[in-house]
């Protein structure tokens, strides 16, 4: 619409005396005769151009101060380029711009004034940077700006946190370690943003995200599924990121990754002044606490069983462990994200079928069997916590010493 206005006024001379002004200062005045015009299909491509990111970058800056500035500037860098075009002896009539930038700049005005603009400026405050772009077009709805009071909603929680902290607190300056940490946080962010999740919380401790929550992007209604291949794409993002934190600081990020799927309850919380976009719930502890578990196990990522029944037919997995809550008997297995479907070495796949058969004799109580088991499924060369703490426990089970593992009291009080 701002650049059929600019063509309407173009067409009925209402710029012209503008032009004509224009030229009379432009340098070598004298020289008017001598320029050569920009062709008009030039300056067609020019307007459509500037009407659509006026309106586009208008929207998305956040404080009118920082969108009055930008407009000035971008106005009288348009000037300047016609300017200096004139020193070239090329005339560029910068009006039919300038008018789709004011016009473009003057819609965002208006827009920002109704009902669905201040609800537009209310989203960039809540989730700016935090969310995808696709996202929060998605949101621009009036019954899903509602469920922002409080509604509980099916989702995905992902929490990365880096176990070598008091290390790298240990050899490295503050600022090395600040400036470690801020770029293993900005390459996760990024990522994770990008493939659809929402960045609930970025600091110094965790990295928390959300799939499905507050809504689902591309399509995706499984986000336990987007979650798991989040997740496997992180480890190998942030390995390469090792590469160079190790060249840098000579130090490595040791990371670990925790998932539950399940209902949580979702809104904005906080005061007046801080208000932001989170969940609460039992899905929210026992994801933190599979990160923190993921140590006890050897493991890179550990999941419940609700993400693993969603994502089953996607990736590999194993199972690290089944824990019972005795006043409840509500059983949880635990499991290890290997890769995705199929995508297993044959040696890793019979590995992880004997491991599983070790399991089930040392569920069965047949303790031979099941150390059997475990010794041939362990691939030489290659730590294997969770093989390692099933031969403690059988150790410890002959014994008659039937109190739970440390990793497992942990986890019990979660279920």
């Amino acid at each position: 619409m701002t650049a059929a206005f600019v063509f309407l006024a173009v067409i009925e001379g209402w710029l012209a005396p503008l032009r004509a002004l224009w030229k009379g200062v432009l340098p070598l005045t004298s020289l008017l005769i001598g320029l050569i015009e920009i062709p008009p299909i030039i300056q067609v491509v020019l307007v459509c151009l500037m009407a659509w990111i006026a309106v586009g970058v208008g929207l998305e800056v956040r404080r009118h101060k920082d969108r009055f500035f930008l407009f000035v500037f971008t106005s009288l860098l348009i000037l300047s380029a016609s300017y200096v075009l004139a020193l070239y002896r090329f005339f560029w009539n910068p009006f039919p711009v300038e008018m789709a930038l004011f016009l473009g700049y003057l819609m965002v005005l208006v827009f920002l004034r109704t009902a669905l603009g201040a609800r537009r400026l209310e989203l960039q405050k809540i989730f700016n940077n935090r969310l995808h772009r696709r996202a929060m077009r998605a949101l621009d709805h009036k019954e899903i700006f509602a469920q922002f009071s409080g509604t509980l909603k099916q989702g995905s929680i992902l929490v990365c946190t880096l176990n070598n902290h008091p290390e790298l607190i240990e050899v490295l300056k503050p600022e090395a370690y600040v400036a470690m940490t801020n770029l293993y946080l900005q390459v996760a962010s990024n990522f994770l943003v990008d493939v659809g999740a929402y960045l609930e919380e970025c600091s110094g401790e965790s990295l928390r995200v959300l799939f499905g929550i507050p809504v689902s992007l591309l399509g995706s209604t499984n986000h336990a599924v987007k979650a798991i291949r989040a997740a496997l794409d992180l480890t190998k993002r942030l390995d390469e990121l090792n590469t160079e934190c190790d060249a840098r600081w000579q130090q490595r990020l040791d990371f670990r990754i925790g998932i539950d799927s399940g209902e949580m309850m979702a809104g904005l919380y906080g005061g007046s002044a801080l208000r932001q976009y989170s969940v609460a719930g039992p899905v929210v502890e026992f994801a933190h606490y599979l990160c923190a578990a993921c140590m006890n196990y050897g493991c890179r990522i550990l999941v419940g069983p609700n993400t693993y029944e969603m994502a089953e037919t996607t990736a590999e997995f194993r199972s690290v462990d089944l824990l019972e809550r005795q006043s409840s008997r509500r059983r949880v297995e635990l499991y290890e994200v290997l890769s995705l479907k199929n995508n297993l070495s044959l040696e890793r796949e019979r590995s992880r079928d004997l491991f599983w058969q070790g399991v089930l004799f040392f569920r069965s109580e047949e303790w031979d069997k099941a150390v059997e088991a475990f010794t041939a499924a362990r691939i030489f060369g290659i730590p294997d916590k969770a093989l390692d703490l099933y031969l403690e426990r059988i150790e410890r089970a002959r014994r008659g010493d039937e109190q739970l593992m440390p990793e497992q009291s942990l986890l019990t009080k979660m279920i």
